[in-house]
């Protein structure tokens, strides 16, 4: 049966979602799948991705693309951030359509931050370059007579954050996945972002995905630990040193932290980071 690839539009979604929900992730709703491509920021995206379509209009496949425009040195650049990709596996001859079609849209930076074992090599043959992702998992422990504060109160972090940091704050509250925390050291304070992450089907640990201030981060640390552990009931934390700054004390290496990728012609890899993506748009 012929397939045509064509963009995901806003009538498209709730097909998509559906298609996603019982081919890729059934843990994951169609409810969910819908609302985590409808981002909250402000960005004038092309489309949520492409779809494989069968003459009958049915869905046979999808790749997600989230969609961002940053401001990077001064300049306003447009990011184009690659999600989930599935197709039904009579059609799998026709997957790199759906990738082609991506990489096709000029203008665009495009990272994978989630790629999936056979997606890494597909990437580096189309010129994706690897992010140190060297990472720790630190353990969440109830550390005593910690002298910071913490909190994940919605309206202290608004009254508190300013500049930047608040637009990041306001651009992200209202995603599925992205959690927030405000650690204060004295008269400083840092602003964290992270979720909740599986390992081998356990939702049992914290992924940080943004840090506004690492030097206070390295001496809270410990604080926004505990707090994970005695606030959300998370007893373990991945920390990429590139994200957090430092390895906090105690904390294990990780022999195969997971890859993420980026392709662009002229940022660094110090210019990118994971918010505005799908790691705060869904929760899986």
């Amino acid at each position: 049966m012929a397939v045509r690839v064509t963009p995901i539009t806003g009538a498209d979604v709730n097909a998509v979602a559906g298609f996603l929900h019982s081919e890729l992730n059934q843990r994951v709703p169609a409810a969910a799948w819908a609302r985590a491509v409808d981002v909250p920021w402000k960005v004038d995206a092309p489309n949520h991705g492409f779809m494989l379509v069968t003459e009958t209009g049915e869905v046979v496949g999808a790749y997600l693309a989230f969609y961002s425009e940053r401001t990077v040195d001064g300049q306003v650049e447009r990011f184009c951030n690659l999600g989930a990709w599935c197709v039904r596996e009579e059609h799998r001859f026709h997957s790199l359509r759906l990738l082609k079609a991506l990489l096709a849209q000029d203008g665009y930076h495009f990272t994978d931050l989630s790629p999936s074992g056979n997606v890494v090599p597909i990437n580096s043959r189309l010129k994706f370059e690897f992010l140190d992702t060297a990472a720790a998992l630190v353990p969440n422990l109830p550390w005593p007579g910690l002298p910071f504060r913490v909190t994940s109160n919605p309206a202290v972090i608004a009254r508190t954050l300013r500049g930047r940091d608040r637009e990041i704050y306001d651009d992200h509250r209202d995603t599925a996945a992205a959690k927030h925390v405000l650690l204060r050291a004295g008269a400083e304070h840092c602003y964290v972002v992270f979720r909740k992450d599986r390992r081998k089907g356990l939702p049992l640990f914290a992924s940080v995905l943004h840090v506004s201030n690492p030097a206070v981060f390295r001496k809270t640390a410990r604080a926004f630990t505990r707090h994970l552990l005695l606030r959300y009931g998370i007893p373990a934390t991945f920390m990429e040193q590139r994200v957090t700054g430092h390895r906090p004390w105690p904390a294990r290496p990780l022999k195969s932290p997971r890859r993420k990728m980026f392709r662009s012609e002229k940022l660094a890899h110090d210019q990118i980071d994971y918010l505005y993506s799908e790691l705060v748009s869904l929760g899986w």
